[in-house]
């Protein structure tokens, strides 16, 4: 049995599983983003309506919500390592197959079955970050992997909007799920040397799901997930229409255009998660810094938001749309730190998944309501408003419910909290 104490220190063998887990990812959010990219293709060569675009980008929330607990339990209960594999293999299929339907249904259909792949991948990342590393290297770890997230969809939508000018929106489809399954061959290798049932040892029994729910500040993180989800996922869905339908940015612009916001959440969550930790390091409670990096910067991204909105110039929208997205960075790199935190090694893994799986109905909300707006109003203000209004629920969420940020003790893992507490990163703050 590995100690806690020996696996404080990430090993090599974890950051080059950590920098493979980065790129998958970037895959993970280029495949859920390219409906986004295809979206004004799709809708005129299947027929819709803006609304009926909505509907396609709530199909995949719907299971990757729904998901997420049964995501949770396989993470406890199997090899995480393997699988992962598993979703990812399932999610890269669907993304390459969407390439061939010709009907609304089947292509709703397609992206249920990409959420249920994909929900395998935060309760796994939160698994493998709350036990593998300790406090003060969280923020840089969840850094990297939202820095992932975050080149996702910059990347998909700069090399996207490419690849549907040349080979149409069916053709991109087909090559981004053919090209991700290169990913599972070095994966493969490293996750057969990854030490996942030894350090799940470290932790003991998960609590059960009336503990869980019965915790305030469980609530608290799953009202503030799902307020910056919204804006998220707004972002992710409705950039590149927004970009070309309401700014009129041209075919040639839109590539770079829509790529830059993300490219800038990017750059925040990794220059934010690297601060957050050099603060807790210098003796700054870690609690409170992670929860005030996540309050300023939804609070931040709100502001600058509804500015970039209500702006006629087009410069002047894009400017702080662009500050927007820095400030949404802030918030993304620090929020599952803080859910780690409070979870400890022991819950992680299901905490993750039901905050996940209630945090991400926000995108079913989001597509859902968009969609209908934009059919009403044909303007994008209310819809701004309204992710606006969310987000500050989301604040609200993360510091007053979840109130102070102090580790939760379970009654599940009474025997081994000292381990527990030394590994996690307590005994050395």
């Amino acid at each position: 049995m590995t100690s806690p104490r020996a696996i404080v220190k990430p090993t090599s063998l974890h950051w080059i599983a950590l920098g493979l887990l980065v790129v998958s990812v970037a895959i993970n959010y280029a495949d859920r983003g390219n409906l986004g990219v295809a979206a004004t293709q799709i809708e005129k060569d299947l027929r819709l309506d803006p609304a009926r675009v909505g509907i396609l980008f709530t199909g995949f929330f719907w299971s990757y919500a729904l998901f997420q607990i049964v995501a949770a339990t396989l993470v406890d209960r199997w090899n995480v390592n393997w699988t992962y594999a598993a979703g990812f293999l399932l999610w890269s299929a669907a993304t390459g197959v969407t390439g061939l339907v010709s009907s609304f249904g089947v292509l709703f259909l397609l992206r249920l079955l990409l959420g249920m792949g994909e929900s395998i991948a935060y309760p796994a990342y939160s698994k493998m970050i709350a036990v593998s590393f300790p406090e003060g290297l969280r923020g840089t770890a969840n850094g990297l992997i939202d820095v992932g997230s975050k080149l996702g969809p910059a990347l998909g939508v700069l090399v996207g909007v490419a690849m549907v000018h040349r080979l149409t929106w069916r053709g991109m489809f087909i090559a981004m799920g053919v090209v991700s399954l290169i990913w599972l061959g070095p994966w493969c290798f490293v996750a057969s040397r990854l030490p996942s049932k030894a350090l799940n040892r470290t932790s003991d029994r998960p609590p059960g799901f009336l503990e869980l729910v019965s915790k305030r500040a469980f609530w608290g993180t799953v009202l503030g997930l799902f307020g910056g989800n919204y804006v998220w996922y707004f972002f992710l869905s409705w950039f590149p229409y927004y970009f070309e339908r309401e700014r009129h940015y041209q075919k040639d612009e839109l590539a770079l255009m829509a790529s830059l916001p993300f490219f800038a959440v990017a750059l925040s969550a990794l220059i934010s998660g690297i601060l957050a930790d050099a603060l807790i390091r210098n003796g700054r409670d870690a609690g409170r810094v992670r929860q005030s990096f996540l309050c300023i910067g939804l609070l931040g991204c709100g502001g600058f938001m509804l500015g970039a909105v209500l702006v006629p110039g087009a410069i002047l929208a894009y400017t702080l749309i662009m500050i927007a997205s820095l400030s949404l960075g802030i918030w993304s790199s620090n929020h599952w730190a803080l859910t780690q935190r409070l979870s400890g090694a022991a819950a992680a893994g299901r905490w993750t998944g039901y905050q996940n799986c209630i945090g991400n109905f926000a995108g079913v909300a989001g597509g859902w309501i968009t969609g209908e707006v934009l059919a009403a109003t044909h303007s994008f203000f209310l819809a701004f408003a309204i992710a606006v209004t969310v987000l500050v629920l989301g604040v609200f969420g993360y510091w007053f419910i979840v109130g102070r940020p102090n580790e939760i003790r379970w009654s599940t893992n009474a025997v081994h909290k000292d381990a527990i507490s030394t590994y996690s990163g307590e005994a050395s703050s």
